[in-house]
């Protein structure tokens, strides 16, 4: 990561600045697991994607991670806050409810990244990669 000179502060920064930052976040995770597993087609690899990055799948981590009680109260918190993030718009293929979930998910992963917590991100990334591929049917 380049070097800056002013810190950010992610405690301060908005929602959905967060989100922003843990969708290409994720995004990076999602393309090295899938090229690790011999994906490599394109095609392919953006089709498999969608499995993880679309706004049903995350807001369904989301929903799991929140049903198992995996979550700090610190990450809980990030995750409401992202979730009642107002953005203006929702892409047409999906509904308010489901794309602020998402939004939430988003918030968080890119909410640990900024706090520089890569042991727990990744954990919880694996852990949602691990969700993901149990719901499809496929392998861990």
């Amino acid at each position: 990561m380049l070097h800056y000179e002013s810190l950010i502060d992610e405690k301060q920064l908005n929602s959905l600045a967060l989100a922003y930052m843990g969708d290409a976040v994720f995004e990076t995770y999602i393309r090295y697991h899938l090229i690790q597993t011999g994906k490599v087609r394109p095609n392919q690899l953006h089709r498999e994607a969608t499995n993880y990055v679309s706004a049903k799948a995350q807001a369904a981590i989301v929903h799991q991670f929140i049903d198992e009680g995996c979550l700090s109260e610190e990450e809980f918190a990030v995750l409401k806050r992202g979730r009642n993030a107002k953005s203006g718009s929702v892409p047409k293929n999906t509904d308010v409810q489901t794309y602020r979930y998402s939004t939430a998910f988003e918030a968080l992963i890119g909410y640990l990244h900024l706090a520089k917590e890569e042991t727990r991100l990744e954990e919880l990334i694996q852990k949602a990669i691990h969700l993901v591929e149990i719901k499809k049917g496929g392998h861990s």
